[in-house]
């Protein structure tokens, strides 16, 4: 089992965080493309692209480090 503060569990609440940034920025974009400013909106949205190719990632290397912490 991994310990409180193995490098799985530290990795994983990161990534929590950043899910939490994501949906933020998200509702971010969401009222600053409603008052117009579409370019802005737009140019958040790259960086939140980034976040959702990353996450995929990021699980994959979580799921293989929990599966070396179990051994």
């Amino acid at each position: 089992m991994a310990s409180e503060y193995s490098l799985a569990v530290v990795l994983e609440k990161m990534y929590e965080n950043q899910l939490g940034l994501e949906a933020a920025l998200m509702e971010l974009v969401l009222l600053v493309e409603q008052q117009g400013y579409e370019t802005v909106g737009e140019n958040a949205r790259v960086t939140l692209e980034r976040i959702w190719e990353n996450a995929g990632f990021i699980n994959q290397g979580l799921a293989r480090l929990r599966n070396l912490e179990k051994d």
